[in-house]
C-alpha cells in the first residue's frame, strides 16, 4: 500500500519546503521536506549551510529525497497495524509517524488494531508537542475520520547560514500539479496502455508479388 498524491501532498505541505539545512523546532538538523540524518544520508548537518545557488535545484533535491524517505515510513506502518486500512487513513497515519515516528507506540495504534476507529482518531490528539503541531495533529485526525484532505499550495521557505528558517513570507509557493510533477517524475509514472492491434483475419487475395510470379510462370509455359 502506498499513500495516494492527495496524501502526499497533505503531508507535504504539513513539513513544508526548506531547500537548505535548518534547525527545527528541537533543534535537530533537517533538509528538505523534513529530512534528518535518522532517515539516512545525507546527515543535513553536514551539508553547505544556507540556501542553494540554484534555487529549482535545492527544491528538486528536497522532493528527491522525501519520495526516497517516503518508503521506510509507509512500510513502518503497515508493520504496526493489522487491520485492513481505507487510502485516506493510511495517508492520515503515514502523516502522523512521519513527524512523530510513533506509530508502533502510539495508544491510536493500539485502538486501531483493536478496532476502535473513534478512539483511534481521538488518539491522534495526544501528540502535541510542541503546541504549534495542533493545527496538523487536526488535520490528520480529520483525515483519518473523515478523509478530509486539507488543499492549498506549498511553501518554500528561506533559511540562512546558521540554520535559521525564516517563516515571515515563503520565498516561492509550489501549485499542487507543481508539486505532483516531482513526487511523480516521468521516470517512475506507469506509462498509458496502449491498446494492441485487434488482429485481422488473413487477406485469400492473392498478393503482387503471387501475381507477378503466376504471370511469369504462365510467360514461361506458354
Amino acid at each position: 500500500m502506498q499513500m495516494t498524491d492527495r496524501g502526499l501532498l497533505a503531508l507535504v505541505r504539513h513539513e513544508g519546503l526548506v531547500p537548505g539545512p535548518y534547525l527545527d523546532v528541537k533543534n535537530v538538523w533537517t533538509f528538505g521536506i523534513g529530512h534528518t540524518a535518522a532517515a539516512g544520508p545525507p546527515d543535513p548537518a553536514r551539508m553547505p549551510r544556507g540556501m542553494p545557488a540554484d534555487l529549482d535545484a535545492g527544491i528538486r533535491e528536497a522532493f528527491r529525497l522525501f519520495r526516497a524517505d517516503i518508503v521506510a515510513y509507509e512500510a513502518e506502518v503497515l508493520r504496526a497495524v493489522k487491520v485492513q486500512l481505507e487510502p485516506h487513513e493510511f495517508d492520515a497515519l503515514v502523516s502522523f509517524h512521519y513527524n512523530t515516528g510513533g506509530i508502533a507506540k502510539a495508544s491510536l495504534t493500539r485502538h486501531l488494531n483493536a478496532g476502535n476507529r473513534a478512539a483511534a482518531a481521538q488518539g491522534f490528539m495526544g501528540w502535541l508537542r510542541p503546541a504549534a503541531i495542533r493545527a496538523r495533529r487536526e488535520a490528520e485526525r480529520d483525515l483519518f475520520r473523515d478523509g478530509r484532505y486539507p488543499t492549498g499550495t506549498i511553501p518554500v521557505w528561506a533559511v540562512d547560514r546558521n540554520g535559521r528558517v525564516d517563516f515571515s513570507r515563503p520565498i516561492r509557493r509550489l501549485t499542487e500539479t507543481e508539486a505532483l510533477a516531482l513526487l511523480r517524475p516521468a521516470s517512475t509514472r506507469v506509462p498509458p496502455t496502449v491498446p494492441l492491434p485487434v488482429p485481422t483475419q488473413p487477406s485469400t487475395a492473392p498478393s503482387w508479388w503471387q501475381r507477378l510470379m503466376d504471370f511469369l510462370k504462365g510467360k514461361a509455359t506458354s
